[in-house]
């Protein structure tokens, strides 16, 4: 029998690390303000992190942290202190990535688990074993390993193993990449990456300066060095019993409507193929889930060979679906929804609302009012709070969308 996997989320800050809980993970990584790779994600101050891993583990969910930079001799002054405010904490394990943090981890927190984070780039067991053998608990995984290179790992080396199975991909090798750093001086290997491998590029030939040649067919540019966004939705037997033992979910810097639309699909997927693996098939609901959360293009990375990612294509986001509220709390004697705007919506919209228990539903706004009890046609300020008739009882977290009328609909 399999042993079932740890669904983890990310959370870029207390908000999102609430709606991953809510919405299934079993584990969430997060970052402070310093010594992790997200640094333009909001991330969590020492008091966020107490009130989040309180929260966490009072419903019996895990809270990794980051700290997984690649230090220089400045960034390690003030590591012995932070390590021990996360002890203090009760975080459930480090992700590191440089030797030399993994070293001050073991003096001054060695109760702590170490997970190795994927910048490290284990890509083989020999390099898993050796980590195993310097104490590290758990391996994030190289995203270049294919399934069968996997499982080998798995089977010669007694370690859990970690990897990503969802969100945007990196061209550069696991994340190592220097591109950010010549181009703007801001490197990506201490959690400042400007994503210039999003920019829309052209091709100029010596002998004729000031002449741009596309690379691809197309107005806006080209976008050579861009990677598709990995989905392995489809395909949760075939990482189940690779011995993947934790699925983790790319994106510390996505809306709450990405991490919770993304989580539960996956979680619904995941305790699926687990009730019944014998029986278990695959719902295409779940991905017409997961394409309404903006995207690029999906792709299984690559689980099954060479990855076909970088190859020259649109890097447009897809978007098809706007987030426009978030519900506070149900009111059922008045049948409101108290809602919190996230984008502007209106009486007489069509809206989607879905829960960590519930939907997606569809309905129609019909009737609205500010929080001093005025009617009112739209909400269109930013967190504004409203009431919004709701004849059918809603979940507190659940979320509001509506279509986008041009979108168009359609599974990869």
């Amino acid at each position: 029998m399999f042993n079932k996997p740890e669904l983890l989320a990310p959370a870029g800050d207390l908000e999102k690390l609430k709606i991953a809980i809510m919405y299934g993970a079993d584990a969430v990584y997060i970052g402070g303000h310093r010594y992790g790779l997200r640094a333009a994600a909001g991330n969590f101050t020492i008091e966020d992190m107490k009130t989040g891993v309180e929260f966490a583990h009072t419903r019996g969910v895990k809270v990794y942290v980051t700290v997984n930079i690649f230090a220089h001799n400045r960034d390690l002054p003030g590591l012995p202190a932070y390590l021990k405010q996360l002890r203090n904490i009760g975080v459930d394990a480090l992700i590191v990535s440089d030797p030399g943090i993994f070293a001050i981890c073991r003096d001054i927190a060695p109760e702590i688990p170490v997970h190795l984070s994927t910048q490290a780039n284990t890509t083989n067991w020999a390099s898993a074993d050796f980590w195993r053998r310097q104490g590290v608990e758990r391996i994030v995984l190289a995203r270049e390993l294919s399934l069968a290179e996997i499982k080998e790992i798995h089977d010669r080396v007694d370690i859990e193993l970690e990897a990503f199975v969802h969100g945007a991909m990196c061209i550069s090798y696991s994340g190592r990449c220097l591109l950010s750093n010549f181009m703007t001086g801001r490197s990506a290997n201490l959690g400042e990456c400007t994503q210039p491998c999003r920019w829309k590029y052209a091709l100029v030939e010596e002998n004729r300066p000031g002449q741009y040649f596309p690379i691809m067919e197309d107005e806006r540019g080209s976008y050579i060095f861009n990677s598709q966004d990995l989905c392995m939705i489809r395909h949760i037997p075939e990482l189940v019993t690779a011995g993947i033992r934790s699925f983790k979910i790319e994106g510390r810097m996505k809306s709450i409507h990405y991490v919770a639309t993304v989580l539960k699909a996956y979680r619904q997927a995941i305790d699926t193929f687990m009730e019944n693996p014998e029986q278990y098939r695959f719902r295409e609901e779940w991905l017409e889930e997961i394409m309404k959360v903006s995207h690029r293009e999906y792709t299984t990375g690559f689980y099954f060979g060479r990855q076909p990612a970088a190859e020259n294509y649109s890097c447009s986001y897809k978007r098809t679906y706007d987030f426009v509220g978030l519900v506070k709390e149900y009111l059922a004697e008045e049948q409101t929804a108290v809602v919190e705007q996230r984008n502007r919506f209106a009486r007489g919209d069509r809206v989607e609302i879905v829960g960590p228990n519930m939907g997606p539903m569809e309905v129609e706004i019909n009737e609205m009012w500010d929080e001093d009890g005025q009617p009112i046609e739209a909400a269109p300020h930013p967190q504004q709070i409203v009431k919004i008739k709701m004849p059918v009882r809603v979940e507190p977290f659940s979320l509001i969308r509506r279509a986008k009328p041009e979108a168009e609909h359609k599974l990869p």
